[in-house]
């Protein structure tokens, strides 16, 4: 009877995922390790109406993508991702949006002896509250201390662990009486799976500025490129025309060639107190509106001295 049911769990098993992957067209590629039953739970309710958290073993979740391929074949981007503790979170909604969600839901830890560090643990100076018989502990780990007022006080920032070192018995004693939980754990997106393609989670961290400026940057490249090697492109037309344009401007300042878009370089070259003239007119009222302000702040402040004094010049 148990193996029967063994069977059936796992057909509704693999009817579940081919579902979620027919219904859902994008999904999150997520590491569980270091959460805990209670943790998970309190996760699922949080994404409750916003989006399915699919757990289970990489080997049937593996032939469960195959045996779809044939209807499906984008998920097969995702075989290479399946290693280690991983799980799936299906949504509808903005990726950006349930990605914070799944940040909000992240765990202090203290940190266990043997355990990579996922981040940088630094003790700031401050008074431990422990008495001098804990002296000794604190000089096996090359931590600066005085004794203050009967008890121990770090004297300078300590680097106590580097990020991807593994947590030792006496880092992680000194932290437990601490009192200090310096790691934090939850659901960690590793991959994206939107609409058949896979990329980095950190392609949502970009903004729309950002990619403005990136996509600009390439047009930029693309345009110096086609420049260098005289192949037009549309990001280098404008420039071909333009120097184009220049080179006809200066054909014509040289011989007697002339037209419209020239004339008015002919005239300058011709009496170059034109275009001093030209200049200098158009600068005047910039250096007006510049002068102007300062000169009635100017006036304003003598007026305000004199107020402040309560006497005039000839009182």
């Amino acid at each position: 009877m148990g193996r029967e049911d063994r069977t059936a769990w796992k057909a509704n098993y693999f009817v579940r995922i081919v579902n979620l992957f027919d219904e859902y067209p994008s999904c999150f590629l997520v590491g569980v390790d270091n959460v805990g039953s209670k943790q998970m739970q309190e996760i699922r309710q949080a994404m409750r109406g916003h989006g399915e958290i699919l757990m289970g073993k990489n080997t049937m979740i593996r032939k469960a993508i195959r045996g779809h391929l044939q209807k499906n074949q984008t998920l097969e981007k995702l075989l290479p991702y399946i290693i280690g503790n991983i799980g799936f979170v299906f949504t509808n909604e903005d990726l950006s949006e349930i990605r914070k969600k799944l940040l909000e839901n992240k765990r202090g830890a203290p940190a266990k002896a043997g355990s990579l560090a996922p981040c940088d643990v630094k003790l700031p100076p401050q008074n431990t509250g422990m008495g001098p018989e804990k002296t000794s502990f604190f000089q096996a780990l090359q931590i600066p201390t005085k004794i203050s007022r009967g008890t121990i006080e770090i004297l300078n920032d300590v680097h106590l662990i580097k990020i991807g070192e593994k947590v030792g018995a006496s880092e992680s004693a000194l932290l437990n009486m601490l009192n200090i939980q310096p790691f934090s754990y939850g659901l960690v997106v590793q991959q994206v799976y939107d609409k058949g393609t896979i990329y980095s989670p950190e392609v949502l961290d970009m903004t729309t500025d950002e990619l403005r400026s990136r996509f600009l940057q390439g047009v930029i490249n693309i345009a110096c490129i086609s420049l260098e090697i005289g192949y037009p492109t549309k990001a280098s037309v404008p420039h071909l025309v333009a120097n184009a344009f220049k080179h006809l401007l200066a054909v014509a300042a040289e011989t007697d060639v002339t037209f419209k878009q020239a004339e008015q370089v002919k005239e300058y070259l011709a009496d170059p107190s034109k275009f001093v003239a030209v200049v200098s007119a158009s600068a005047v009222p910039a250096a007006s509106t510049t002068v102007a302000p300062i000169a009635a702040e100017t006036k304003e402040e003598k007026e305000e001295s004199d107020e402040d004094m309560g006497f005039g010049l000839f009182d």
